[in-house]
């Protein structure tokens, strides 16, 4: 209970959690999937270390205080890369918007 191997956070997804010596409760996901969260998720009392992936999986930023990256990173990525990734979501309010990552063409619709 106190080192869970996955978390369910506030906006119904559920994250792999990573436990590393140096830097603790560590989760890595697209940073889509945390649309409509605000607070950092706690782990044994401590925010998680969150690893921010763009939508081609490179890290773009590292954070304990997700609430931060929202209103002074993300406008930054969002500027940054919504040019490149144009079938991905880009809103302009993270934290109410519904997680996801954007939807590939199917076969049929090419």
């Amino acid at each position: 209970r106190i080192a869970p191997t996955s978390l369910q956070l506030s906006n119904g997804q559920t994250m792999k959690v990573h436990y590393d010596p140096t830097q603790g409760a560590t989760i890595s996901t697209r940073f889509e999937w945390l649309f409509g969260v605000i607070e950092t998720p706690l782990i044994g009392g401590s925010p998680a270390l969150l690893e921010l992936l763009a939508p081609n999986m490179r890290p773009i930023q590292m954070t304990r205080d997700l609430k931060s990256f929202w209103m002074n990173g993300y406008p930054e990525v969002r500027k940054s890369l919504r040019g490149r990734y144009p079938k991905h979501p880009w809103p302009e309010d993270p934290t109410t918007a519904k997680p996801g990552v954007g939807r590939r063409r199917s076969l049929k619709d090419k």
